[in-house]
């Protein structure tokens, strides 16, 4: 369209140009070639931002069954875990045709995930989670970037996406030195910050039931409706009063200064992980609705 566009004004420019003694003339316009002109541009832009609206849509929502992996930007690394437990730095082995999903949170600045070669970027934010995902169609080493200026070294903080073949990747999974899997992790940071006091599984808790709530609907104080995604977890986590929970009192302590992002990845991690025993009501709705 910007070929098009210039190519008309030089052509224009050059054949209209001013000559001695010639003055210009009001030329009418015609309805038929100014609607035409309008409607034909219109049309074909609205067919790319329909084609691009549905590639956002895509890119921007993770397949089920993705494997996760929590992401904390720090200057100037990159600091991974599987859900394995395994934990790298500066590097990220994956499996080459299976769909991956990224958590990521930043320590201390905004940085920005950045891999060249599959055409993703994605700002990594301080407080808050944001995702990325794709699928490694060919196996190799990649680039890994920052790609948003975080500091003095700012260049430096780089890295490696290693897509390996299933095979191999599960080799490499099984090989490490892995200290339990990211929720049971969590399990016993849960259990060492005396959450099971208040959040149990009868009616007798003082917090709410945390089994099966991950990705539901939650009825809050004030009458608002939320999805219990990371976010919510995460943010009930370190400012538990921002949202309370619909017949519960604001009585949990802040954590915010006394969890790690690590710890916190894993707190949500084995949160996520809580599903409703088989056969229960919750279980089958779930199954329902999937």
């Amino acid at each position: 369209m910007s070929v098009a566009i210039f190519t008309m004004i030089v052509v224009f420019a050059l054949r209209y140009h001013r000559r001695h003694g010639v003055e210009a003339e009001q030329i009418e316009g015609s309805t038929a070639l100014e609607i035409t002109w309008s409607v034909i541009p219109l049309g074909i832009f609205m067919v790319i931002f329909a084609w691009g609206a549905v590639i956002y849509f895509k890119e921007r929502t993770p397949p089920r069954g993705a494997t996760e992996v929590y992401v904390v930007a720090k200057q100037w690394m990159w600091k991974l875990e599987h859900e394995e437990g395994q934990r790298e730095i500066n590097q990220l082995h994956i499996p080459v045709g299976r769909d991956v999903k990224l958590i990521m949170t930043s320590q201390d600045v905004i940085h920005s995930f950045y891999i060249p070669a599959f055409r993703i970027k994605q700002d990594v934010l301080p407080g808050r989670y944001t995702t990325l995902w794709f699928r490694a169609t060919k196996p190799g080493v990649y680039h890994l970037f920052c790609a948003e200026y975080c500091g003095t070294q700012h260049s430096g903080m780089i890295g490696q996406i290693v897509v390996m073949e299933p095979a191999q990747y599960e080799a490499w999974l099984g090989g490490g030195a892995a200290s339990g899997s990211l929720a049971s992790n969590g399990q016993s940071i849960f259990q060492q910050l005396g959450c099971p006091t208040c959040h149990r599984s009868d009616v007798q808790g003082r917090g709410p039931n945390l089994v099966g709530v991950f990705g539901k609907p939650v009825l809050l104080e004030d009458g608002r409706t939320v999805i219990a995604d990371e976010n919510y977890v995460r943010e009930s986590i370190l400012s538990p009063s921002a949202k309370v929970v619909n017949g519960f009192k604001p009585i949990m302590p802040v954590f915010q200064g006394l969890v790690s992002e690590e710890q916190l990845n894993a707190l949500v991690a084995y949160i996520k992980s809580l599903s409703p025993p088989p056969g229960t009501a919750g279980a089958k709705s779930q199954e329902t609705k999937d």
